[in-house]
């Protein structure tokens, strides 16, 4: 079973026993965190999308370990003008490993169809 999770603005494919890096979380390691934004879940037979999400799904993790990422290089410059900059960043993050996927109900999608509006159309 999989889902597609929304962590601090990003989706991430998450399975049971996964381990991700995700955006700086405040909690301290050791932690237990329950996401509620779940988008889709599949079991394998079933797939539920949400409008955006699926009420009453979950994902439950477990901060590892919070760390920062290899260092990126920003360099500009201007030719011939003497400009020259070079600045570092390392962007903090989160290791979580993923526990239970909890599905939630799914309220249908299918729109009823309107057999009027049908026969005007065409």
């Amino acid at each position: 079973m999989f889902a597609i999770i929304n962590i601090a603005g990003k989706q991430f494919r998450v399975e049971e026993g996964d381990e991700l890096k995700v955006p700086l979380l405040t909690s301290p390691e050791g932690e237990t965190l329950k996401f509620d934004q779940v988008l889709l879940t599949n079991d394998g037979k079933k797939v539920a999308m949400g409008t955006p999400t699926i009420a009453g799904a979950s994902v439950s993790a477990t901060i590892i370990d919070h760390g920062r990422d290899r260092k990126i290089r920003i360099f500009k410059k201007k030719r011939r003008k003497g400009y020259r900059r070079n600045n570092g960043h390392r962007q903090g993050f989160s290791l979580i490993k993923i526990g239970a996927i909890a599905s939630g109900k799914v309220k249908s999608t299918e729109k009823p169809v309107d057999e009027k509006a049908s026969k005007e159309e065409g």
